[in-house]
């Protein structure tokens, strides 16, 4: 009667668990396009060193790199058609919970912009951190409008959910480099991910306002006064 080496009962182990997991393919984790939840380990370009970061504008997607043929993917909210750039720079300086000063075109543009807003405060648009661009006015920054990541409505920078932008910003040192380019990349979930683009319900206070505005029964300076002692409704009818 045939007995089984060792060997081959070992072989035989290991085959079959091979084949078991084959057999049971990884549950897809549904998250929410754009959201919190969507920040994904991905398949990159092996062309490019670990540390460096790419701004894709046109995945609306910041790249962290952190192996070569791997990279932290992120959603962002990128420039707006009247503010698009693009090119090489290096992270000059990175600041906890910057002070927001909006540029003298930002207040023309909107003259009811605060003139300077302090690091911390929750209606601060850089959010809780930032990482400067070389001598540029761009930065990659937190936001108090979260729900305009994944649109083009910034003007010039590059905007992150807050928790997002202080993952990136305890893993990157001053001095590395980040391109901001308009290429696509074709990159893939390293983990089985299902999005779903259904909105996060608002509360229903922002959701009457925003519809009265809306109808022309109010404007939104009307609005911006009323909401003063708001500060979380004020910033999202600014941001909207």
């Amino acid at each position: 009667m045939y007995k089984p080496t060792v060997a081959a009962l070992a072989a035989l182990s290991i085959a079959a668990g091979t084949l078991g997991a084959a057999a049971v393919p990884a549950q897809a984790k549904t998250i929410r396009k754009n959201s919190e939840h969507d920040r994904i380990v991905v398949a990159f370009d092996k062309a490019h060193k670990p540390g460096q970061i790419i701004v894709s504008f046109s995945d609306r997607r910041l790249y962290h790199i952190t192996e070569r043929g791997r990279a932290v993917s992120y959603p962002i909210a990128v420039p707006r058609p009247q503010s698009v750039w693009k090119g090489t720079n290096r992270i000059t300086q990175k600041k906890k919970n910057p002070t927001w000063t909006p540029t003298a075109s930002m207040r023309r543009e909107n003259p009811n912009l605060p003139r300077q807003v302090a690091g911390g405060d929750p209606r601060n648009p850089l959010g809780r951190r930032a990482l400067y661009l070389g001598s540029t006015l761009y930065r990659i920054h937190g936001t108090d409008a979260p729900w305009t990541i994944g649109k083009n409505v910034s003007k010039g920078c590059v905007r992150m959910h807050n928790s997002h932008v202080a993952e990136l910003y305890e893993k990157v040192r001053v001095g590395m480099r980040v391109t901001a380019t308009y290429k696509s990349y074709n990159t893939a979930a390293l983990s089985p991910v299902t999005y779903t683009h259904k909105a996060a319900a608002r509360p229903r206070r922002q959701r009457v306002i925003r519809r009265e505005v809306r109808n022309g029964r109010t404007t939104y300076r009307t609005t911006y006064r009323a909401v003063q002692k708001k500060p979380d409704l004020l910033d999202w009818l600014l941001g909207s």
